[in-house]
């Protein structure tokens, strides 16, 4: 018979193994996806992707899936040779539409039987390249997409419901086991199709969202604010929450990339470039970019125009701890930068998956930080620590 000792320290084993069970699978249901595109179809070593979970193959068009009879999916590469690239156990994923990309999805959600043929050649697509899921990138249902001046969100307020009627039928034509997820705006002022009412029924039937926590401030905007900052991004989240969504299956999105804006130089001089206006960025009669604003990747070389600054920005360039976001505003050329360095992206994990205990990151895009990946690695650092945090509570 076993003594006390004995059952004791088998006791323990059990709960301490149970704990050590339930640890693990936090750590590995914390999703990491990687948008890998077309522009900058590059990725680091296998060493480094460790902690990636997903990886999105960006784009292939929506239009592709409203053709009957359809045989042959188009895209920059293959699943099969994005696979080779990433260790064995990632998902890969196809992600259809991206910005511009709306007729598509609007034909598709149109009725009953354009939603089932569209679900229908998502699944064809699935089986025949096969990939582990989609990736939904409406941008965006029910307007304010890139065609809203010349297409009134008025014309598109059918699709606020027809929104998640397409998930349902995705759901339904796709095996149990096919992950569906969406790329969703970061906006409030774009998440027209994502209510009360429509949230919850969306949230049914995918696996997750991906939060576009980026491009927050863009041509329609009329002051300075940061692209990717941490308020901007909790407001964010929380509105998808406060809708219906559930928070473990919202991801926070990152941004491998800059951004900089024309500013009216004589008011900004006098108060914080944070909230200072811009010269008038968009095209109020046809929404087309006026050129006083742009981005790259750090992949990508940088504007000579804008070369000299971008310098300054990077040497001088500064933290706002009330809103959270590195930014600079450059006095001689009037520019507003607003990025994320390797240090902003390490405070978002206790600002904002800490706080929000959110399921996951994503980013856009995983090239983009070629050949350094500093950008990257950041953020995979920031998952460990949050990681071990987590452990140690």
């Amino acid at each position: 018979m076993a003594s006390f000792g004995q059952l004791f320290l088998a006791f323990f084993l059990y709960f301490f193994s149970i704990g050590m069970a339930v640890n693990l699978t936090a750590a590995q249901d914390l999703r990491c996806i990687m948008y890998f595109t077309g522009q900058h179809p590059v990725a680091p070593l296998m060493k480094q992707l460790q902690h990636v979970t997903h990886v999105a193959v960006a784009f292939m068009k929506s239009d592709l899936f409203n053709e009957p009879g359809r045989a042959d999916w188009p895209l920059f590469t293959t699943v099969a040779e994005v696979r080779a690239k990433f260790p064995k156990e990632i998902k890969i994923m196809v992600a259809i539409g991206g910005w511009g990309d709306t007729l598509g999805f609007s034909a598709a959600a149109a009725d009953d039987e354009s939603r089932k043929r569209f679900a229908e050649n998502v699944a064809k697509m699935v089986a025949a390249t096969g990939a582990d899921g989609v990736d939904i990138d409406w941008e965006y249902p029910g307007g304010n997409g890139e065609d809203y001046k010349q297409v009134p969100n008025s014309a598109k307020a059918w699709e606020i419901d027809a929104y998640p009627l397409l998930f349902a039928e995705l759901r339904t034509a796709l095996r149990p086991a096919t992950i569906i997820s969406a790329a969703v705006p970061g906006l409030t002022r774009d998440m027209l199709a994502f209510t009360p009412e429509t949230v919850p029924r969306i949230m049914q039937n995918v696996d997750f969202l991906n939060v576009m926590t980026y491009d927050l401030m863009n041509r329609r905007d009329t002051v300075t604010k940061h692209h990717t900052g941490v308020e901007l991004s909790l407001e964010a989240i929380d509105a998808y929450v406060s809708a219906g969504a559930d928070v473990q299956k919202l991801n926070l999105g990152f941004a491998f990339y800059t951004k900089y804006f024309k500013t009216q130089r004589d008011a900004c001089a006098g108060s914080s470039p944070v909230g200072c206006p811009t010269l008038q960025l968009e095209d109020p009669v046809t929404g087309g970019d006026l050129g006083r604003g742009g981005g790259f990747s750090w992949h990508d070389s940088v504007p000579e125009e804008v070369a000299e600054s971008f310098a300054r920005a990077l040497e001088h360039g500064v933290y706002d701890d009330q809103q959270g976001g590195y930014y600079y505003w450059d006095a001689g050329e009037a520019l507003w930068w607003t990025f994320d360095t390797p240090g902003a992206i390490a405070r978002k994990f206790p600002l904002i998956l800490g706080k929000r205990a959110l399921g996951g990151v994503f980013a856009w895009g995983l090239g983009e930080d070629a050949p350094r990946f500093e950008h990257f690695a950041a953020l995979i650092e920031g998952l460990e620590k949050h990681l071990r945090a987590k452990d140690e509570l």
